[in-house]
């Protein structure tokens, strides 16, 4: 019967999320459905040629009207309604288990249609920001996987890689863990590198393309890590006096 339940809520969850999202996007498409419509009305009086020319650049431009509103309305609504989530061990059916869903769907809306525009411009960095990361100056973000963002710290002149990974949750055990993931400032994240909850890195530190950081991992200043799961570098000199100090 608990299970049923659960399912059942999970259902209704998402039958609500969907719901949330034909909102969202519908409100979002307005902007650009007005300026389609606009430039139709103008070209009624042209040739065709001129007329579908100007339809299908007013359709891609009433695109990026859709995305840099839909960034508005998810960073409005989170602002609005003060959603941040605490570090914290919660049932994953919970008021804290709710809220991370919603923070994250909103999130993934513009996630799915939108984001891969703006990776690398001033415009992901606004983005991280209404959902609630704290960023500093000349932050360059190159990837769509920066989840939870209002347990996310960034220092001045950091760059995330393409297709890094940073992640506040875990479930574990039926139990959704979230924990602050800590960055500080000229860090670089390699590529498809993973930054698991609790991460903190320390300034300077380079994470190596691929590496995976555990959950709690502390990075110190200027260190060098790399491999799955990922550890730090040994300067060769060191390898050589172990070496030389060994039987």
């Amino acid at each position: 019967m608990k299970s049923f339940l659960a399912t059942l809520g999970q259902l209704v969850f998402s039958l609500l999320m969907y719901c949330m999202g034909t909102i969202f996007f519908g409100l979002a498409l307005i902007p650009g459905i007005a300026l389609v419509l606009r430039v139709w009305t103008i070209g009624l009086q042209m040739s065709n040629l001129t007329r579908f020319l100007l339809l299908g650049i007013s359709l891609a431009g009433g695109y990026f009207l859709f995305g840099f509103s839909l960034i508005a309305l998810v960073g409005f609504v989170r602002t609005v309604l003060r959603l941040r989530l605490k570090e914290g061990n919660y049932p994953i059916f919970s008021l804290n288990g709710l809220k991370w869903a919603f923070i994250s769907s909103l999130y993934l809306m513009v996630n799915f249609t939108f984001i891969d525009f703006i990776l690398l411009t001033p415009f992901a960095n606004v983005l991280l920001r209404l959902l609630g990361a704290k960023l500093g100056k000349n932050v360059q973000v190159n990837s769509r996987f920066v989840f939870d963002a209002t347990l996310l710290e960034i220092g001045d002149n950091t760059v995330v890689g393409g297709d890094a990974i940073i992640i506040g949750h875990v479930v574990e055990h039926g139990r959704l863990k979230l924990r602050r993931v800590k960055i500080g400032k000229n860090v670089t994240l390699g590529s498809h590198c993973t930054v698991m909850p609790g991460c903190e890195i320390g300034d300077n530190a380079i994470i190596g393309a691929g590496a995976v950081l555990l959950k709690n991992t502390r990075v110190e200043p200027r260190a060098v890590y790399y491999g799955v799961p990922a550890g730090p570098i040994r300067p060769k000199h060191s390898e050589d006096n172990n070496a030389q100090g060994q039987p």
